[in-house]
């Protein structure tokens, strides 16, 4: 059985960051492997963004039906849900940068059929449906092994500046790929879109092929069977407070943060009555808010980042719930520059506090654990969806605000040892 709380004291240490200059925000990128990695996320992330805006957009194009967007949105998290624990063992067990490769191709696979079928008038909603299942088991398999890998390249003394970075990356796509997929997909159309899509993907292959990496290997995993491994990885998230705690935090946002960024399609055309770059826009503008908010985390550091955790968290309620009484774009492009902020210090923090709290040998799996909080977002898109059908998308945008505000109380209330991490 794995100790209690026995990596805690690392990350609970005040280190003083007042003197830092503007060039330490990036000092993890002096890795040339990690630079590799992080080039490949940001084709790969900007891949990804520019698909949640032309799947968004031409699923309800094809049905105007939110229900069917909220189904079709949150397919991807079926597979993440089921094959993540499976994912975070073959990250444990087999070659990271080669499960990651693999994933990756089989993704921009998946984006150049859905192109095809664009360009040749067959697509129907189900069409994407599939799609969006099959990704999702792609990424089950894929982000625990690239999480897991991150530490190996830069050490311990720069994971949470490149975990920081690598939010702060994942915010600059948010930034400008919804623009550019809502531009071209105005232009040229969807099919283009999804063609594009594919070919960032694959740029994000052979990105992360140059990635020079030697992974120590876990003799005790590969002894063992497939399910003991597993089980043993639950057993360590169980019995370390901290590490459940952040899982838990994740949890709740997927629940109830993420499904806005599903129904922003349903508020652009019902209440805004605007057109997809309208759409993308938005997005944009919550990308700022992002990439300002972890590019400020990287910058300082280890200071109060517990607080800044939950802080970032109750930005977002406040935003949700300013969101659905002010039925105005104008109004939702500024809210989305809270929200962006409060998504920076959730995915910033909340990753970068697990994994420096997390044994090497145990990364992959505690990481696929993280990485079911996705797998979850149903529960939380699929309710919105259909309350958006029956009394509008504003007051369910409200009824998500309004819950994260009162979890946030909640943890702030209970969690003393999240509060005083620095």
């Amino acid at each position: 059985m794995p100790p209690a709380n026995h990596r805690s004291e690392n990350i609970t240490e005040p280190v003083p960051d007042t003197n830092r200059s503007f060039k330490q925000t990036f000092s993890s990128l002096r890795s040339t492997n990690f630079m590799y990695l992080w080039l490949g996320m940001l084709a790969m992330m900007s891949g990804m963004h520019m698909q949640m805006v032309a799947r968004g957009y031409l699923v309800y194009e094809i049905t105007n039906s939110a229900s069917i967007l909220g189904l079709v949105s949150a397919a991807s998290s079926v597979p993440i849900l089921v094959l993540s624990l499976i994912g975070g063992e073959i990250a444990d067990r087999m070659n990271r940068k080669k499960v990651m490769l693999l994933s990756q191709l089989l993704n921009s696979l998946t984006a150049i059929l859905v192109s095809v079928a664009i360009f040749t008038n067959t697509v129907e909603w189900y069409h994407l449906l599939a799609a969006s299942v099959f990704q999702g088991a792609t990424w089950a398999f894929l982000m625990p092994a690239r999480q897991a890998l991150i530490p190996s390249l830069v050490g311990q003394s720069q994971l949470s500046n490149a975990i920081a970075l690598n939010a702060a990356g994942m915010s600059a796509t948010t930034l400008i790929a919804p623009t550019i997929a809502g531009i071209l997909y105005s232009v040229l159309g969807s099919g283009f879109v999804y063609a594009v899509i594919g070919v960032l993907t694959i740029m994000a292959s052979v990105l992360t092929s140059m990635v020079k990496v030697e992974e120590p290997e876990n003799k005790t995993a590969t002894n063992r069977a497939m399910t003991s491994n597993i089980g043993e990885g639950i057993s360590y998230v169980m019995h370390n407070r901290l590490v459940l705690v952040l899982i838990v935090i994740g949890l709740a946002t997927s629940l109830l943060a993420m499904p806005i960024r599903f129904l922003m399609p349903v508020l652009v055309v019902d209440i805004y009555r605007m057109g997809p770059e309208s759409l993308g826009l938005l997005l944009s503008f919550m990308g700022i808010g992002s990439l300002a908010g972890t590019l400020y985390i990287a910058w300082v550091g280890k200071w109060h980042r517990g607080g800044t955790l939950i802080l970032g968290t109750l930005a977002s309620g406040i935003a949700l719930i300013l969101l659905a009484i002010l039925p105005f774009y104008a109004a939702a492009v500024a809210i989305m520059l809270l929200l962006g902020l409060g998504d920076a210090a959730r995915r910033a923090l909340n990753t970068a506090l697990i994994m420096e709290a997390t044994d090497n040998e145990y990364r992959g799996r505690v990481m696929s654990i993280f990485m079911m909080n996705f797998g979850f977002m149903p529960l939380g898109i699929l309710p919105i969806g259909i309350m958006a059908d029956a009394v509008g998308s504003q007051a369910s945008v409200g009824l998500l605000g309004i819950l994260i505000v009162l979890f946030t109380v909640f943890i702030f209330a209970t969690q003393k040892q999240l509060r005083g991490i620095q």
